[in-house]
């Protein structure tokens, strides 16, 4: 498995949740399934985080497909009008 982490920092509340609930069906058709980020983001050292959100796909390929998809295209275009995020990818063991 890997992991697609976002740090998402909402700047309007309404476009994002209307990002949500178009967002779920796409994840699960390339195999990912969302896992929820710690609710107070604890860590160690120096963090800028806001609202860490966690995803598993079944391989770094399927998490990048759905990122570049024609479908997710226009539902990332509107997280970006909502928040402000930074993704990164993370391997299992």
């Amino acid at each position: 498995s890997v992991y697609l982490v976002v740090d998402i920092d909402v700047k309007d509340q309404v476009a994002y949740e209307e990002y949500r609930t178009l967002v779920p069906p796409i994840i699960e058709k390339y195999g990912g399934r969302h896992i929820d980020g710690p609710e107070d983001n604890p860590r160690e050292g120096e963090w800028d985080l806001h609202r860490v959100v966690i995803l598993e796909f079944p391989s770094t390929e399927r998490a990048t497909a759905m990122l570049i998809s024609e479908e997710y295209a226009p539902i990332a275009a509107m997280r970006h009008r909502a928040a402000v995020s930074g993704t990164f990818i993370v391997e299992g063991v």
